[in-house]
């Protein structure tokens, strides 16, 4: 059972990029929890919250594109390093401007597009690259991983956070984030990858109306990036909207915040373990459908709950049974999709799957402040449960793969 859980691991370079994401996203979490304290605290307007997460993701929208047909055709390792580079680059800006005592909403919010517009090329090519890792074979227990180092680090990072926050300031939350990028930068420089682009002078327009053409030739594709949209658009909000739920519902603080999100984070732990070991299972589709169904009603049960104790419960299976969905969906994506074209269907995947965020963000923190954030949260979880229900059983070619 073991060896099939770490399969991916008999892979240098797989081991290399592994610990080095992981670093950086413990980083980039300690970030993301300091962050959101300071943009409520900053504006005391939920709105704030769901804008900035909007702002961060709305590149990717934008810009993945274009940044999925330079994948096919640049090397992807300096397509990441450039990404990396921006990214470190505006942590360290966050942090000057909190240590001088001069920062404003507005220049978070501005940082946060600058972090997405670098993200939105480096995340096809980080998704492009991973595969030509790893053997065939084992796509989907580095995906199931890859997962897993995101976890670790929303549980590691959180808990670093919030202690702190609690005993220093924010400033060291955003000054090691910047410091955590050289972990990725080292790791990439060591790295040797597989793919070798091949030389194209054909219009970028063009190349990304040949990676959406690849997309409807491939059954329950679209399907899949459909799916990726309404997941995100509909269950990252959750996490979004955290420290409204610890200050309104549950009436705590920073420690409160991070709690939940420590729970969350070590659900998902588990659940990519689960996939992990899982493999490439016979039915894929079916098992990520009721794992959705089943998130949507963990998280309208969250939304009710007025217990610190059973949300912990609640948030902690509502966190496995989210990295559940997402690892597998993204396998079935890797599984169909052939190298020469990867980077530009991880494009379409990637503005999808990342695209929902921002979308849910925003339209959900102007619903809160109108329906409360216990309603507007229940509701969305009941629309997931109605989503997996629909691929289930009308709509049946994910439940086909």
């Amino acid at each position: 059972m073991l060896n099939r859980v770490f399969k991916a691991f008999r892979y240098r370079d797989f081991r290399l990029m592994w610990f080095g994401a992981c670093t950086s996203s413990i980083g980039s979490w300690m970030q993301t929890v300091a962050q959101a304290w300071l943009v409520y605290t900053l504006s005391n307007d939920p709105f704030y919250l769901g804008l900035d997460a909007f702002l961060g993701q709305a590149p990717i929208i934008l810009f993945s594109l274009v940044g999925g047909v330079i994948a096919d055709r640049r090397d992807r390792r300096r397509m990441l390093l450039i990404s990396q580079y921006i990214q470190m680059t505006c942590a360290f800006t966050l942090t000057a401007l909190f240590y001088f005592h001069v920062v404003q909403v507005w220049h978070i919010l501005c940082l946060s597009f600058i972090t997405g517009l670098g993200q939105s090329f480096g995340g096809p090519a980080y998704a492009a690259l991973l595969p030509t890792l790893v053997g065939p074979e084992d796509y989907p227990n580095a995906i199931a991983w890859n997962s897993i180092q995101f976890n670790i680090a929303r549980v590691v990072g959180p808990t670093i956070a919030g202690v702190t926050l609690k005993q220093l300031n924010a400033t060291w939350c955003f000054g090691l984030n910047g410091i955590s990028f050289l972990a990725v930068i080292v790791s990439l420089y060591v790295i040797h990858a597989g793919f070798v682009p091949a030389r194209s002078t054909e219009p970028i327009l063009q190349s990304m109306k040949q990676g959406i053409g690849f997309i409807r030739t491939k059954t329950g594709l679209n399907s899949l990036i459909v799916l990726a949209f309404c997941m995100t658009l509909f269950a990252i909000p959750l996490l979004t909207f955290l420290p409204v739920f610890a200050r309104e519902v549950f009436h705590g603080d920073e420690e409160t915040f991070t709690r939940l999100l420590i729970c969350s984070g070590l659900g998902s732990i588990c659940g990519a373990l689960g996939v992990a070991g899982l493999g490439k299972a016979k039915r894929q589709g079916r098992i990520a459908l009721t794992a959705l169904i089943v998130l949507g009603a963990l998280i309208a049960a969250f939304s009710f709950s007025k217990s610190i104790l059973l949300s912990s419960v609640l948030i902690f299976f509502s966190g496995a049974a989210l990295i559940s969905v997402f690892a597998m969906i993204q396998s079935l994506v890797q599984e169909i999709t052939a190298d020469e074209m990867r980077g530009r269907v991880l494009s379409v995947y990637n503005v999808a799957f990342r695209g929902g965020m921002p979308i849910g963000s925003l339209l959900l923190g102007k619903l809160i402040p109108v329906f409360t954030v216990s309603l507007t949260m229940a509701g969305s979880g009941l629309v997931l449960t109605a989503l997996g229900l629909y691929f289930l059983l009308i709509h049946r070619r994910i439940a086909a793969l």
